[in-house]
């Protein structure tokens, strides 16, 4: 039996993101050289922001694989909710 694991995912009006913290995707055997430059990071870099066309793929591909079931919260963001302009650029 899997176990439900509940992410947000953010979206502005052209991209979306994943939210996901980087030691999760660690134990889900997600390689961390496999991101895009177009994932962001928080500041301290303990949460990743996954970019919807392909690096989504990488967490939802190896959630398939593991014991979590994926659930997403949509939060739509605002001008001035976090955004790619407050974000660090992905760092594995």
């Amino acid at each position: 039996m899997k176990v439900t694991k509940k992410l947000n995912y953010f979206s502005d009006p052209g991209h979306g993101w994943i939210a996901v913290k980087r030691w999760f995707l660690v134990e889900i055997g997600v390689d961390l050289k496999a991101i895009s430059p177009y994932s962001y990071q928080s500041r301290t870099g303990k949460t990743v922001y996954l970019e919807e066309d392909c690096d989504a793929a990488l967490l939802i591909n190896a959630m398939d694989k593991s014991e979590y079931l994926l659930e997403l919260s949509a939060i739509r963001m605002e001008e001035r909710f976090v955004n790619s302009r407050t974000l660090e650029g992905y760092q594995p």
